[in-house]
Protein backbone atom coordinates (compact mmCIF):
# COMPACT_ATOMS: atom_id res chain seq x y z
CA UNK A 1 0.00 0.00 0.00
CA UNK A 2 1.41 3.59 -1.33
CA UNK A 3 1.59 5.89 1.99
CA UNK A 4 0.12 9.37 2.23
CA UNK A 5 2.45 11.51 3.09
CA UNK A 6 1.08 15.04 4.67
CA UNK A 7 3.37 18.48 5.87
CA UNK A 8 0.79 20.11 7.86
CA UNK A 9 3.28 22.70 8.78
CA UNK A 10 2.46 24.09 5.06
CA UNK A 11 -1.53 23.31 5.40
CA UNK A 12 -2.59 26.26 7.69
CA UNK A 13 -4.52 29.43 7.27
CA UNK A 14 -2.95 32.68 7.24
CA UNK A 15 -1.69 33.16 10.65
CA UNK A 16 -1.66 36.79 10.37
CA UNK A 17 -4.56 37.61 13.27
CA UNK A 18 -5.46 38.50 16.73
CA UNK A 19 -4.07 36.15 19.39
CA UNK A 20 -7.12 33.37 19.87
CA UNK A 21 -8.76 33.94 23.54
CA UNK A 22 -10.44 30.88 23.55
CA UNK A 23 -7.49 28.58 24.48
CA UNK A 24 -5.33 31.20 25.05
CA UNK A 25 -2.34 33.90 23.83
CA UNK A 26 -0.24 31.05 22.75
CA UNK A 27 -2.60 28.70 20.64
CA UNK A 28 -3.44 29.73 16.66
CA UNK A 29 -6.81 31.91 16.09
CA UNK A 30 -9.55 29.88 15.04
CA UNK A 31 -7.95 26.42 15.81
CA UNK A 32 -11.61 25.08 17.24
CA UNK A 33 -13.15 25.96 13.97
CA UNK A 34 -10.33 24.40 11.95
CA UNK A 35 -10.11 21.56 14.22
CA UNK A 36 -14.14 21.05 13.66
CA UNK A 37 -13.79 20.56 9.76
CA UNK A 38 -10.95 18.35 9.97
CA UNK A 39 -12.74 16.19 12.33
CA UNK A 40 -15.96 16.14 9.85
CA UNK A 41 -13.48 15.24 6.40
CA UNK A 42 -11.15 12.46 8.74
CA UNK A 43 -14.79 10.72 9.79
CA UNK A 44 -16.19 10.29 6.53
CA UNK A 45 -13.10 8.63 5.70
CA UNK A 46 -13.61 6.01 9.22
CA UNK A 47 -10.51 7.80 10.46
CA UNK A 48 -9.77 8.72 14.11
CA UNK A 49 -7.19 11.30 14.12
CA UNK A 50 -6.16 14.74 13.62
CA UNK A 51 -2.86 16.59 12.88
CA UNK A 52 -3.76 20.54 13.62
CA UNK A 53 -0.40 22.84 12.04
CA UNK A 54 1.23 25.10 13.81
CA UNK A 55 -1.66 24.99 16.72
CA UNK A 56 0.63 25.51 19.31
CA UNK A 57 2.74 29.39 18.79
CA UNK A 58 6.20 28.07 17.95
CA UNK A 59 7.64 31.24 19.57
CA UNK A 60 6.02 30.26 23.24
CA UNK A 61 7.50 26.92 22.82
CA UNK A 62 10.81 28.37 22.07
CA UNK A 63 10.17 30.79 25.66
CA UNK A 64 9.91 27.69 27.72
CA UNK A 65 12.50 25.52 25.71
CA UNK A 66 15.67 27.09 27.92
CA UNK A 67 14.43 26.28 31.36
CA UNK A 68 13.23 22.90 29.90
CA UNK A 69 16.54 21.84 28.78
CA UNK A 70 17.39 23.02 32.42
CA UNK A 71 15.29 20.42 33.84
CA UNK A 72 14.99 17.66 32.05
CA UNK A 73 15.89 14.31 33.50
CA UNK A 74 15.42 11.61 31.64
CA UNK A 75 13.90 8.44 33.91
CA UNK A 76 14.89 4.49 32.58
CA UNK A 77 11.39 2.59 32.59
CA UNK A 78 11.74 -1.39 32.32
CA UNK A 79 8.13 -1.75 30.09
CA UNK A 80 7.06 -5.49 30.57
CA UNK A 81 7.33 -6.99 26.39
CA UNK A 82 8.81 -3.42 25.30
CA UNK A 83 6.96 -0.14 24.18
CA UNK A 84 7.09 -0.25 20.43
CA UNK A 85 9.71 -2.73 20.61
CA UNK A 86 11.61 -1.13 22.88
CA UNK A 87 12.14 -3.26 25.94
CA UNK A 88 13.95 -0.32 28.19
CA UNK A 89 12.77 3.71 28.17
CA UNK A 90 15.06 5.58 28.43
CA UNK A 91 14.53 8.94 26.88
CA UNK A 92 11.33 10.20 28.44
CA UNK A 93 11.18 13.02 31.29
CA UNK A 94 7.70 12.40 33.33
CA UNK A 95 5.80 15.33 34.44
CA UNK A 96 2.76 13.22 35.61
CA UNK A 97 2.24 9.37 36.23
CA UNK A 98 -0.24 7.14 36.60
CA UNK A 99 -1.98 6.05 39.96
CA UNK A 100 0.57 4.01 41.85
CA UNK A 101 3.59 5.76 40.33
CA UNK A 102 3.12 3.95 36.84
CA UNK A 103 5.71 4.32 34.98
CA UNK A 104 7.86 6.08 37.61
CA UNK A 105 7.23 7.16 41.52
CA UNK A 106 9.46 10.14 41.12
CA UNK A 107 7.58 12.76 38.52
CA UNK A 108 9.35 16.41 37.43
CA UNK A 109 7.12 18.73 39.04
CA UNK A 110 9.26 21.55 38.19
CA UNK A 111 8.95 20.58 34.60
CA UNK A 112 5.28 19.95 35.18
CA UNK A 113 5.03 23.59 36.56
CA UNK A 114 6.96 25.18 33.02
CA UNK A 115 4.27 23.56 31.37
CA UNK A 116 1.15 24.23 33.47
CA UNK A 117 -0.39 26.73 30.94
CA UNK A 118 0.12 24.76 27.90
CA UNK A 119 -1.66 22.01 29.64
CA UNK A 120 -4.41 23.52 30.83
CA UNK A 121 -5.16 24.84 26.97
CA UNK A 122 -4.31 21.13 25.69
CA UNK A 123 -6.89 20.06 27.96
CA UNK A 124 -9.33 22.20 26.50
CA UNK A 125 -8.51 21.44 22.99
CA UNK A 126 -8.89 17.74 23.59
CA UNK A 127 -12.18 17.60 25.24
CA UNK A 128 -13.50 19.81 22.13
CA UNK A 129 -12.17 17.73 19.68
CA UNK A 130 -13.05 14.43 21.68
CA UNK A 131 -16.52 15.20 21.56
CA UNK A 132 -16.83 15.99 17.86
CA UNK A 133 -14.82 12.80 17.49
CA UNK A 134 -17.85 10.93 19.11
CA UNK A 135 -20.36 13.09 18.31
CA UNK A 136 -22.46 10.62 16.59
CA UNK A 137 -22.17 7.70 18.75
CA UNK A 138 -25.54 6.48 19.84
CA UNK A 139 -27.08 8.13 22.53
CA UNK A 140 -27.45 4.31 23.99
CA UNK A 141 -23.80 3.36 24.28
CA UNK A 142 -22.63 6.96 25.44
CA UNK A 143 -22.51 9.65 27.61
CA UNK A 144 -21.99 13.38 27.30
CA UNK A 145 -18.25 13.82 27.84
CA UNK A 146 -18.16 16.73 30.35
CA UNK A 147 -14.53 17.11 31.31
CA UNK A 148 -10.86 14.50 30.92
CA UNK A 149 -8.49 13.99 33.21
CA UNK A 150 -4.30 13.92 32.21
CA UNK A 151 -3.23 10.34 33.55
CA UNK A 152 0.07 10.97 31.75
CA UNK A 153 2.53 13.33 30.81
CA UNK A 154 6.11 13.03 29.53
CA UNK A 155 8.89 14.68 27.33
CA UNK A 156 10.69 13.01 24.73
CA UNK A 157 13.72 13.26 23.35
CA UNK A 158 15.01 11.38 19.74
CA UNK A 159 18.32 10.98 18.79
CA UNK A 160 20.06 8.97 16.55
CA UNK A 161 21.29 6.68 19.02
CA UNK A 162 20.32 2.81 19.10
CA UNK A 163 16.94 2.74 20.76
CA UNK A 164 16.61 6.06 20.92
CA UNK A 165 15.48 7.27 17.22
CA UNK A 166 12.24 6.21 17.19
CA UNK A 167 9.10 4.81 18.89
CA UNK A 168 7.62 2.42 16.42
CA UNK A 169 4.38 1.40 15.42
CA UNK A 170 1.99 1.01 18.76
CA UNK A 171 -1.20 2.17 20.55
CA UNK A 172 -0.84 4.50 23.55
CA UNK A 173 -1.33 3.41 27.02
CA UNK A 174 -1.45 -0.41 25.55
CA UNK A 175 -5.13 1.02 24.96
CA UNK A 176 -5.90 1.48 28.36
CA UNK A 177 -6.53 5.23 27.62
CA UNK A 178 -9.30 7.22 26.00
CA UNK A 179 -6.96 9.41 23.90
CA UNK A 180 -3.80 11.39 23.73
CA UNK A 181 -2.25 14.89 22.44
CA UNK A 182 1.43 14.73 20.93
CA UNK A 183 2.67 18.00 20.92
CA UNK A 184 5.97 18.93 18.25
CA UNK A 185 8.88 20.54 20.42
CA UNK A 186 11.32 23.09 19.03
CA UNK A 187 14.78 21.84 17.76
CA UNK A 188 17.13 22.96 20.26
CA UNK A 189 19.11 26.23 19.84
CA UNK A 190 20.11 26.60 22.87
CA UNK A 191 22.78 23.93 23.93
CA UNK A 192 24.63 23.40 20.38
CA UNK A 193 23.87 25.35 17.01
CA UNK A 194 20.63 24.37 15.07
CA UNK A 195 22.35 22.97 12.69
CA UNK A 196 23.83 20.59 14.66
CA UNK A 197 20.46 19.59 16.34
CA UNK A 198 18.31 19.88 13.42
CA UNK A 199 16.71 16.61 12.65
CA UNK A 200 16.41 14.53 9.61
CA UNK A 201 13.52 11.96 9.56
CA UNK A 202 11.11 12.42 11.98
CA UNK A 203 7.31 13.14 11.84
CA UNK A 204 4.34 10.85 13.10
CA UNK A 205 2.57 8.13 11.04
CA UNK A 206 -0.72 6.96 11.51
CA UNK A 207 -2.53 3.13 10.77
CA UNK A 208 -6.13 4.52 10.67
CA UNK A 209 -9.35 3.93 8.94
CA UNK A 210 -11.09 1.14 7.73
CA UNK A 211 -8.16 -0.69 5.44
CA UNK A 212 -5.55 0.89 7.72
CA UNK A 213 -4.37 3.71 5.80
CA UNK A 214 -0.88 4.34 6.27
CA UNK A 215 -0.34 8.24 6.58
CA UNK A 216 2.53 10.22 7.55
CA UNK A 217 3.14 13.87 8.55
CA UNK A 218 6.07 16.02 8.88
CA UNK A 219 5.66 17.81 12.12
CA UNK A 220 6.79 20.45 13.01
CA UNK A 221 7.47 23.11 16.53
CA UNK A 222 3.92 24.01 17.05
CA UNK A 223 1.82 20.73 15.33
CA UNK A 224 -0.51 19.15 17.53
CA UNK A 225 -1.93 15.38 16.68
CA UNK A 226 -4.90 14.49 18.80
CA UNK A 227 -5.37 10.55 18.79
CA UNK A 228 -8.61 8.27 19.49
CA UNK A 229 -8.04 5.49 21.78
CA UNK A 230 -6.10 2.59 20.34
CA UNK A 231 -4.99 4.11 16.81
CA UNK A 232 -2.01 2.54 15.37
CA UNK A 233 0.61 5.16 15.16
CA UNK A 234 4.84 6.00 15.63
CA UNK A 235 7.10 8.65 16.22
CA UNK A 236 9.32 7.94 12.52
CA UNK A 237 13.12 7.32 13.59
CA UNK A 238 15.36 10.07 12.79
CA UNK A 239 19.15 9.48 11.44
CA UNK A 240 20.70 13.09 12.92
CA UNK A 241 20.11 15.51 15.60
CA UNK A 242 17.41 15.55 18.19
CA UNK A 243 13.39 15.66 18.23
CA UNK A 244 11.56 16.52 20.94
CA UNK A 245 7.86 15.94 22.12
CA UNK A 246 5.33 16.42 24.25
CA UNK A 247 3.23 13.32 25.07
CA UNK A 248 -0.15 13.65 27.09
CA UNK A 249 -2.65 10.75 27.82
CA UNK A 250 -6.27 11.06 28.41
CA UNK A 251 -9.10 9.48 30.33
CA UNK A 252 -12.71 11.10 29.54
CA UNK A 253 -15.04 12.10 32.58
CA UNK A 254 -18.71 11.06 31.54
CA UNK A 255 -21.62 12.82 33.02
CA UNK A 256 -23.22 10.23 35.54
Amino acid sequence: MTATTISPATSHEDENRKPSSEYGSFVRPRVKEEMIKMVLRKKLAKQRHVVLPKAIDPSYLDSLFPQMLKLFDPQTVNYNGGIGQVPQWKISCYLEVMNGGVPTTHPNLPLLDLFHPLLTSCNQIFVDWYRQQHACNSPRTSTPIVDCRRIMTFITRYTPAPGEQALLKHVDGAGKVDGSIVVALPVDRWSAPEEENAFEGGGLTFWDGPRQEEIRYDTRSGDLALIDRAVWHQANPITKGTRWALVIFYKVIRDE
